[in-house]
């Protein structure tokens, strides 16, 4: 209260009286909660409000933000008239023709851009900017300029089921629809035989194209398994990704990227691809939008559920369903997880699954973070392995 008394008297000063007596009430009714932060009517005395801190957004508002596939359609912009029009001079008769041509028709450019993370921003429909007509005295007119769609990296553009681009470098460029050329002007037709020409050409339309854009998650380990195997849970204690989490069994609805931070500056991306269930390859549930995601991944995580009876089985329904979807895509280098090992049931089913699988099994707790260290370790095994393969081939390796 005499906090607020003191800032009224400063008011009183400061501003004029019907404004400070009414502040001044305002000040005393909300005495009690000072805490807050309060902004007058002087500009030089106003302090901004803190920021609050941000939400975490529900899986389900994620998924109406993250769009993984687009159908577009663009038309180039239309290409300006030639006019048609003859030089007038003073004391200069038959000046001739000096119609300009038609400006052309502005394209519309894809362009990857890796700030970018969804296809949630492009428009179901572009129009190119057409070109201006010509102008007197051989004047050209101005071409349309360029329309541009960001996309982010490892967009996929489709034509009548055919891949026409694959965009998988930051500032990529493809170029989706064409501009009309500028029509002519009289000034074009002008010969031996046609010493006044009086045609003039329209400018023609743009290309028109439909497009299907499908977004492939670019990561260079992506994690595979079925709903409720902990594969949200262990992204988040590996990285700084947020994906969402809860005490009750579901699934994940999109694809979250998060980074594992190495010395020496180096980053590993692993992307947490949706559960997936039986029978996904035939486009059970989301399989097929689900299973694009893994094509680009250059090894795979398999995240087994050690809690449940006979965990080995998931690792051959999961294998079965990637090589159905794509041969040879289960072959790929890969690491196999035994999650949820702070279960009792875990324990139990930890050596009887060693036995059935000939490879590396790594044991670890999402919720409590035990031997996550085993996980690193083996992570940047399979990314050096990854690095050394690309420079044999003698290309850029995927970096973050």
């Amino acid at each position: 209260m005499l906090q607020a008394k003191i800032l009224g008297t400063w008011l009183k000063r400061s501003c004029s009286p019907s404004y400070s007596y009414i502040l001044s009430c305002l000040l005393q009714k909300q005495a009690k909660s000072w805490h807050r932060y309060l902004s007058t009517s002087c500009g030089k005395c106003s302090k901004s409000r803190r920021l609050g801190h941000k939400r975490n957004i529900s899986e389900k508002k994620l998924t109406r933000c993250f769009v993984d596939h687009r159908k577009v359609q663009v038309i180039g912009g239309k290409g300006g008239d030639g006019i048609s029009c003859f030089h007038s001079e003073p004391r200069k008769t038959f000046g001739g023709p000096d119609g300009g041509n038609g400006g052309d028709g502005g394209h519309i450019i894809l362009k990857v851009d890796q700030q970018i993370k969804s296809l949630a921003s492009v428009l179901p429909i572009y129009r190119g900017v057409g070109g201006e007509r010509g102008g007197s005295k051989n004047c050209y007119g101005s071409a349309g300029h360029c329309t541009y769609i960001k996309v982010p990296i490892g967009t996929v553009v489709k034509e009548d089921s055919q891949v026409v681009a694959d965009l998988n470098q930051h500032g990529e460029e493809y170029v989706a629809a064409y501009g009309g050329a500028g029509g002519k002007g009289n000034r074009f037709f002008l010969d031996n035989f046609n010493r006044a020409p009086v045609s003039a050409t329209e400018g023609e339309p743009g290309q028109e194209r439909v497009l299907h854009l499908e977004l492939r998650t670019m990561a260079h380990a992506g994690m595979v398994g079925f709903p409720n195997a902990g594969k949200s849970s262990l992204l988040r204690a590996i990285s700084n990704a947020k994906p969402a989490v809860a005490a009750y069994p579901f699934t994940t609805l999109n694809p979250h990227v998060g980074i594992v931070h190495y010395e020496n500056y180096e980053q590993v991306a692993v992307a947490d691809i949706p559960g997936l269930i039986k029978g996904a390859h035939e486009n059970r549930g989301l399989g097929i939008a689900f299973l694009r995601h893994i094509e680009r991944c250059r090894f795979l995580l398999y995240v087994l559920d050690l809690s449940v009876s006979e965990p080995w089985i998931q690792l051959q329904d999961l294998k079965y369903e990637l090589e159905q979807y794509e041969e040879g895509l289960s072959e790929r280098p890969h690491a196999i997880i035994g999650n949820k090992l702070d279960l009792p049931q875990s324990k139990k089913n930890l050596p009887l699954l060693r036995e059935r699988v000939p490879h590396r099994v790594i044991p670890l707790s999402a919720l409590t973070g035990s031997n996550l260290e085993e996980l690193f370790s083996h992570l940047k095994e399979l990314y050096d392995d990854y690095v050394k393969t690309e420079e044999v081939r003698k290309q850029k390796p995927l970096k973050w």
